[in-house]
């Protein structure tokens, strides 16, 4: 039996359930409620946004807008208020001497009262010294609050600011790892009649605290790849990035469920702090399945299996099925990590794949095996290939369709830049990847050639709002016989990551049929501006160039420009695309989807 549900209603509500002549006798109270709901409305007409938000906030008459019990005398009081109020707001901002008036005007039993505001002439710095002492001093995150231009002569007084950087240089030196630091030097000395202001602030660092005991608590992997993958290690600096960093390395590893990184308390005389790590297991066994669309693949769909752990030494293994219009393929891969856990493994691979490229075809059979290791702020990956490939050329009026089948043992070494959020410090506008490759008949391959190719992009911030981003990538093959080449060496360009408004892979050289065959060499490039708005969106106007070719000579280069829309979410951000061909007349304009990670 389902519990009762008890309505209770008001008495007047009740009083209409006893028939007409108490509905009659409730309906003048009802009116009189009605009646009594006054409201105030506020104007604060020409003025800044940062002026008429700080009065707004200041002002008794805010709290009251939307009260239903403001009378004559209460409106009274708070109109009293509003020139003291209203001065006291723009001090902060350092105007001094305002002029402030308001009217009121009364409509039954709503109010309007309209402020005027007049700032008068603003209190300006004179004299601005920001400094840092003790063993941090020269801190690069210290320096760089310091010498920031937030406080300088010349500027308007801005109390907020001031505060900010007060606040910015202790965080600074917490951060860095002076837990002690404190404010030695705190002035900021008005002078209204002179309009002028002088700023004396000096943090004093303290010594720096080191990381004492570090405890681990989990039952996944074995404690000396947990460590391995830690971002700090007993007698290290403690700083907040590198916890961040530890944290990151920790969740993005997939090993775990939830980590917790719990700093215990300082010791003042050893200046160091314990660290207590503890995390669960995540599930071992991860399937995905998705089904999508984007420009280039058309419909798609894919079917995941993870192994996250095989062993407690970390080792790892996925299979993957993916199928599309224009790619299906099966793969699979076992890890093992080494030395740094986080980022250094040895993979070996194994994958069918039958591929669309232009209007070639490959099918291959490849297995693989590649070593990741971390130099400096780079990743070095170091691989060996081998193919056996079907490459599927077109007819024309002078041959039928043709398959050949090359046998390819192909190593090659290449170099990128390490993310950001994995090195730690301050965020990298660019990104660089280079891969040198080849097949040498000396090894036994069908085919020899050489290739290189690479990836340049940049990020240029040019204010709070805007910021313009460069792509530039290169590809060259050394081959005696084009033809030598199976179809997945070669290059082709177009494509949500190309040279947008045209066809995934539709660039490239043709036959004499007009099949695109694909070509020696690559070139493509993007200049984008885009514009930030609110809750991480964007919007974005771009122009792309580029193509592939067999001779350097003579490039034959397509251009394409837009807009877009952006949507940036942690390290990625997806984009939304409309892009017309300038190069060639005709061409209607072209809508594409695609996901970017950051830098």
């Amino acid at each position: 039996m389902s519990p009762r549900r008890i309505l209770r209603r008001p008495w007047f509500a009740a009083m209409r359930m006893t028939g007409t002549r108490a509905r009659w006798l409730a309906l003048p109270l009802m009116l009189a409620m009605t009646g009594a709901q006054a409201k105030i409305a506020i104007d604060i007409p020409d003025t800044t946004p940062v002026i008429e938000t700080n009065v707004r906030a200041f002002l008794s008459l805010t709290r009251y807008a939307d009260r239903t019990d403001v009378t004559p005398d209460v409106m009274a009081r708070l109109q009293r208020r509003i020139v003291s109020e209203a001065r006291r707001a723009l001090e902060p901002l350092g105007y001094y001497e305002p002029e402030v008036s308001y009217d009121t005007v009364r409509n039954g039993e709503d109010w309007k009262v309209t402020i005027h505001v007049t700032p008068g002439r603003p209190v300006r710095l004179s004299e601005v010294s920001i400094d840092a002492i003790g063993a941090g001093k020269d801190e690069r995150a210290l320096r760089e609050v310091i010498e920031a231009q937030d406080l300088k002569p010349g500027l308007r007084l801005n109390h907020g600011t001031y505060d900010g950087v007060k606040g910015a240089l202790i965080r600074a030196a917490r951060n860095e790892g002076y837990l002690d630091a404190k404010l030695t030097k705190n002035d900021l000395l008005i002078d209204k009649k002179e309009r002028r202001a002088t700023v004396a602030l000096e943090v004093d660092t303290g010594e720096r605290y080191h990381y004492g005991r570090i405890t681990t608590e989990q039952e996944v992997i074995t404690d000396d790849a947990m460590r391995r993958m830690l971002r700090m290690k007993e007698g290290d600096p403690y700083t907040l990035d590198s916890l961040l960093r530890t944290q990151y390395v920790l969740d993005d590893s997939q090993y775990f469920r939830a980590v917790n990184i719990d700093s215990g308390d300082a010791d003042p005389a050893t200046h160091t702090v314990p660290i207590t790590v503890s995390a669960t297991p995540n599930r071992r066994h991860r399937y995905g399945a998705s089904i999508g669309y984007a420009t280039d693949t058309r419909a798609r769909g894919q079917f995941t299996w993870d192994d996250r752990r095989v062993n407690e030494h970390g080792h790892r293994a996925k299979v993957e099925l993916t199928a599309s219009s224009v790619l299906n393929e099966i793969a699979g891969r076992y890890v093992i990590p080494v030395m740094d856990v986080a980022l250094e493994k040895l993979e070996f691979t194994a994958g069918l794949r039958d591929e669309e490229l232009g209007d070639t075809r490959s099918e291959r059979a490849e297995v693989g095996a590649g070593l990741t290791q971390v130099k400096g702020r780079w990743q070095r990956v170091l691989f060996l290939r081998l193919s056996e490939e079907k490459t599927t050329i077109p007819a024309n009026t002078t041959q039928p369709e043709t398959k050949p089948t090359a046998f390819l043992i192909i190593p090659g070494i290449s170099f990128s830049t390490l993310p950001s959020y994995v090195l730690g410090g301050k965020p990298r506008d660019y990104s660089v990847y280079a891969e040198l490759r080849g097949s040498p008949a000396t090894l036994g391959s069908d085919s020899s050639f050489l290739q290189f190719r690479t990836q340049l992009e940049r990020i240029h911030q040019l204010s709070d709002k805007w910021s313009v981003r460069g792509r530039l990538e290169i590809g060259t093959s050394w081959v005696d016989e084009f033809s030598e080449l199976p179809a997945s060496q070669r290059f082709f360009a177009g494509g949500d990551r190309s040279v947008r408004g045209f066809g995934l892979n539709s660039l490239a050289p043709t036959d004499d049929e007009g099949n695109v065959i694909g070509g020696r060499n690559l070139l493509t490039g993007t200049v984008e501006f885009e514009r930030a708005l609110p809750k991480n969106f964007g919007v974005a106007a771009f122009s792309d160039f580029g193509n592939s070719f067999n001779s350097w000579s003579d490039p034959m280069l397509e251009y394409s420009a837009g807009l877009g829309v952006r949507f940036h979410i942690a390290i990625a951000s997806i984009g939304i695309d409309v892009a017309q061909p300038l190069s060639e007349s005709g061409r209607g304009p072209r809508v594409h989807l695609y996901m970017s990670t950051m830098f």
